[in-house]
């Protein structure tokens, strides 16, 4: 029997911290599980220069570490590229995506120091549209770019909830740890606070497990309760009248992935079903949506992202909220993963579909972000 949990109402953002008084939580938060290095990026902005801090955040991304960096040398391009009448978006295009993002702080220090003004307030001067958010978003570091996301999938009327549930499955316990802290740093609020003051039900209390960033990390599979959590899943869906959907997130979001890719094993041997299948027979709305992000994450996510991308893309019109997101966030760790996912799913190139989607100066920054067919 299917449970709608979709949301029945919106409530108001209520601030129930300030910036001061949450400062000892996200002091023990930093401490106790960001790396000093990224701890003293978040809440004191101090700059990182080593080399070993320009490389990219993963090994499988388009986005590598530019050899020869010259950050002064960008500055002046980039300067050069918005003097006068016009902007040279071509000099923009050049630079930036062939940067880390590391290299990109680098380069807005630089600008600052050489110029006397924020990069990023010149840059959203001169440009407009999607092209401009795309810039922006490649000038933020990760965990700040995460909770800009949230917070505008959050603020004003209405809840993107695709949003809130495409970051907190995807990302890893200290990406999510990481992107607390910086929403609390940039927005002086509790992002727990905004999430359960905009949901509700079910999917509110998911969300808010993914938030406390629990899941186990390891890589141990214990056969035993793998079969376990397969038959106490099986019997709170499928077996029954009606679903216990706690059991679903007690195991979705707490166990590792070599876990549940065994869980997910024997769920297909006890019930005759691919767990996505239950999953869509016995949930809708929201709480459908963030089980199958949780399942597919954990079975691949290149292949989550390749959907994703696909689905901005397909039919009418573009979710560019989506394609920009993805392609910004992604860049950087596994975006050669993700287009080959792209290409074994969907017949066609990741490329190709965005070369046919876009156009304009947005067009040639995403498709070097992707990087060449091959």
């Amino acid at each position: 029997m299917k449970y709608d949990s979709t949301e029945q109402s919106r409530h108001p953002h209520i601030i129930k911290s300030s910036r001061r008084s949450e400062a000892p939580f996200l002091l023990s938060v930093g401490w106790g599980f960001l790396n000093i290095q990224t701890f003293l990026q978040i809440f004191f902005g101090f700059p990182v220069r080593s080399c070993s801090t320009m490389a990219a955040l993963g090994t499988r991304g388009t986005v590598k570490e530019a050899p020869g960096f010259n950050p002064e040398q960008d500055t002046e391009n980039l300067r050069k590229a918005m003097k006068g009448a016009g902007t040279d978006e071509a000099a923009i295009i050049s630079i930036l995506p062939h940067r880390t993002i590391a290299q990109r702080q680098q380069i807005k220090e630089a600008y600052k120091r050489a110029i006397g003004k924020e990069l990023v307030d010149e840059l959203k001067s001169e440009l407009t549209g999607n092209f401009e958010k795309v810039v922006i978003g490649l000038l933020m570091q990760a965990p700040f770019y995460d909770a800009y996301e949230l917070r505008n999938a959050i603020k004003g009327a209405g809840t993107d909830e695709a949003c809130l549930i495409e970051i907190l499955a995807s990302r890893s316990s200290s990406e999510i740890k990481a992107l607390t802290a910086a929403y609390s740093k940039e927005y002086g609020r509790n992002l727990e606070d905004d999430i359960c003051g905009d949901t509700s039900g079910m999917f509110k209390r998911v969300l808010v497990s993914l938030l406390t960033a629990g899941r186990d990390e390891s890589t141990t599979v214990d056969e035993a309760l793998a079969k376990q959590d397969a038959k106490e899943i099986y019997e709170a869906g499928e077996a029954r009248w009606g679903t216990d959907e706690v059991k679903f997130l007690t195991v979705l979001c707490v166990r590792n992935r070599n876990h549940l890719l065994k869980v997910f094993q024997e769920y297909q041997q006890i019930s005759g079903r691919d767990i996505e299948d239950s999953i869509k027979r016995e949930m809708s709305g929201c709480l459908e949506d963030v089980f199958l992000a949780i399942v597919r994450c954990i079975k691949s996510k290149p292949g989550f992202f390749a959907e994703r991308l696909y689905k901005s893309m397909k039919g009418l019109g573009t979710t560019d909220s989506i394609l920009i997101r993805v392609m910004v966030s992604r860049s950087e760790i596994d975006m050669e993963d993700i287009k080959n996912e792209f290409l074994k799913t969907y017949g066609k190139t990741l490329y190709s579909f965005i070369k046919g989607d876009t156009s304009g100066d947005y067009r040639k920054i995403l498709l070097e972000l992707c990087g060449p067919e091959k």
